[in-house]
């Protein structure tokens, strides 16, 4: 297909052109070195190139049903702003969440946290009139709110 008709493809994405090259290397690692298959375990995976932790854990959550927590921005804002832990890094948020989250929630905590952060605990001005736990925020780094 090639890196411009993928990058073509995955615009509006971030750093597309880069993914896009990714994109094929992996393509070609999988054909070669796993039988065109998707590895289901993190070692692999994050020896992939541009796959860091999040994706891995995306990959082995929603591809394989395997527990693990994927924490991008929403999940690493919220779990600190409600006080679950104190973190300045995602990869640390993941390390801590495993410690305090039930197992079988590791994997819909991603779903469910990234939808919340986008329509109620915003990065900005959070809609906390409108929170269903409000009551029991601390709003950890919130200097306003609706």
């Amino acid at each position: 297909m090639g890196e411009e008709k993928v990058a073509k493809i995955i615009y509006p994405a971030g750093f597309y052109r880069t993914k896009a090259a990714n994109l094929i290397r992996i393509a070609r690692i999988l054909i070669d070195d796993f039988q065109g298959n998707v590895p289901s375990n993190k070692e692999a995976l994050l020896a992939l190139p541009g796959v860091g932790l999040k994706t891995a854990n995306l990959v082995l959550g929603v591809g394989f049903r395997i527990p693990a927590i994927c924490v991008d921005i929403h999940v690493h804002r919220i779990a600190n702003r409600l006080g679950w832990l104190i973190s300045d890094k995602p990869d640390l948020t993941e390390k801590l969440l495993g410690e305090i989250l039930p197992k079988k929630w590791w994997i819909d905590i991603n779903r469910i946290l990234v939808s919340f952060g986008q329509k109620i605990c915003t990065p900005v001005s959070p809609h906390c009139s409108t929170c269903p736990v409000a009551a029991d925020c601390p709003r950890a780094g919130v200097v306003k709110f609706r």
